[in-house]
């Protein structure tokens, strides 16, 4: 195989990167020339992702691989978080900042909703496990308000649409971005026009739907001038970081599931066909889509946002530290001192995340955390229980003998996290790549470039190409006593 180069950019909700990736001899490379944060910006009382900076950010980035251009880039892809989207005018012109998913305005929107159309109906439509942060609860929100820029909108693009656009002009929605909105049919992958109507949201503002790998068009004219990089096809990957991180996973038995962790933690399998059914919603699991016309049947779990929001917390105190000076303090806690809920409503936005952790274990009735570790410890003990609730309701969902665990992700990294995992679920794990997300983006890249022949040889490269870290149970009945007198905490 000869050497192609590849551009992934990886926006997510805390920072974005710009990832160039060499394909060699059966070997990926992957280097990061360009990080930038991504901060949400408060207005009032809204909160807005910076759409212009960060499509600056990309152009930066757009320059830097220019500079360093021995052959041109076969290929540039775009991945991002779900459920958010820009909305233009009939002139394609931008209706004001996206909103953030942890914005307010869709605060009780969910129960709204729901005299309408019922949730029962919306799940067996969509599959899509129920979150008030889903893009049809933010667009029931703009509804139930009578916002002026709905009815202004001409078209709907989801965040790495409206890159895509930004880039070549083309108006499209990539299927595994379309699928986390809660406005998909999960069956015949196609708007649920009933959905639409039963809301009075306009479905015609809706992009046409593309599969992953599609060569959406070419860089557009302005953008090679300003940034010097030769002209290179734009390629929807698995605009859905999830989706591409799950495509780089390097599977090596058939009984596996994955978390994908970062912000978010995602656990879940690969399947066939949706799973809706009476026990999916009961457990509100979803169904996203994924490469290949693969459904990946998982649930969400708020992840290390936890943790995030409590260093920037620290931070603005005057205590500055980077995660592996706080898993160190960690490691020095005492093991299960009190355990939360990672889901519980009161982590998704607080204004001071230390403060409502401690909240939540007095409203408990357990000990508070007190020292910096403390908190790290119990953010991490509980996600990895989390995690082992999350498991067991999927595997009463889709019967099936777990032997591996695939972590992937950022998160992948943080190795307490990953043997406490192993520790509460009983499950061997797997952690890597830690970039899955950007090694996803450009194998499907490849694979519209023909450099690639399926999914399964990108997943071989995979597995040579990066170091992987087993780990194994230990006081896994510990573990598990502590699971049955904490799971009453969980949803």
């Amino acid at each position: 195989m000869k050497g192609v180069k590849f551009l992934a950019f990886d926006f997510g909700a805390e920072s974005g990167r710009g990832i160039l990736g060499l394909l060699s001899n059966g070997r990926l490379d992957l280097e990061i020339i360009h990080r930038f944060n991504n901060p949400q910006i408060k207005i009032f009382s809204n909160i807005y992702w910076d759409i212009l900076y960060l499509f600056n950010e990309l152009k930066k980035t757009l320059i830097m691989a220019a500079k360093r251009e021995r052959a041109p880039l076969s290929g540039i892809g775009v991945d991002t978080w779900g459920v958010d989207f820009g909305l233009l005018d009939k002139n394609d012109r931008l209706l004001g900042f996206p909103f953030s998913y942890r914005d307010s305005r869709t605060d009780g929107i969910m129960e709204k909703t729901f005299k309408i159309i019922s949730k029962e109906k919306i799940y067996e439509s969509t599959g899509i496990q129920f979150m008030q942060l889903n893009t049809i609860f933010q667009l029931m929100s703009m509804v139930d308000s009578r916002d002026p820029l709905l009815n202004n909108a001409k078209t709907l693009l989801f965040m790495p649409d409206l890159f895509n656009f930004l880039m070549t002009g083309e108006k499209f929605s990539e299927y595994t971005i379309a699928s986390t909105s809660q406005l998909l049919n999960a069956r015949n992958r196609s708007w649920e026009k009933n959905i639409f109507d039963a809301l009075n949201i306009p479905s015609i503002i809706m992009a046409p739907i593309v599969k992953p790998g599609t060569i959406v068009g070419k860089l557009v004219s302005e953008i090679v001038e300003e940034t010097g990089i030769t002209p290179v096809d734009v390629i929807a990957p698995a605009c859905h970081d999830t989706a591409s991180a799950v495509a780089a996973i390097p599977v090596q038995s058939e009984n596996w599931i994955y978390i994908s962790s970062g912000t978010w933690s995602l656990i879940g399998v690969e399947t066939k066909e949706p799973i809706i059914n009476s026990l999916s919603l009961k457990n509100n699991f979803t169904n996203e889509g994924g490469v290949n016309d693969s459904i990946r049947l998982l649930r969400n779990t708020m992840g290390l946002w936890l943790l995030q929001q409590c260093r920037k917390k620290w931070k603005l105190d005057g205590k500055n530290f980077d995660y592996s000076e706080l898993v160190k303090m960690a490691h020095n806690a005492p093991s299960f001192k009190c355990i939360i809920d990672p889901d519980d409503s009161s982590f998704l936005n607080p204004s001071d995340m230390p403060k409502a952790i401690v909240e939540f274990c007095r409203r408990t009735g357990q000990d508070t955390p007190e020292r910096i570790g403390e908190f790290v410890r119990c953010i991490l003990e509980s996600l990895a229980l989390k995690y082992r609730y999350i498991i067991e309701k999927l595997c009463a969902i889709l019967p099936k003998t777990i032997d591996t665990i695939h972590i992937v992700g950022g998160g992948s990294q943080n190795e307490m996290l990953n043997q406490f995992t192993s520790n509460a679920s009983g499950i061997p794990v797997i952690a890597g790549p830690s970039e899955a997300t950007a090694a996803g983006n450009i194998l499907i890249q490849a694979m519209a470039k023909k450099e690639i022949g399926s999914l399964r040889e990108g997943r071989e490269i995979i597995a040579s190409s990066f170091p992987l870290k087993r780990y194994k149970p230990e006081e896994h009945d510990l573990w598990s006593e502590k699971f049955e007198n904490v799971k009453r905490f969980f949803v």
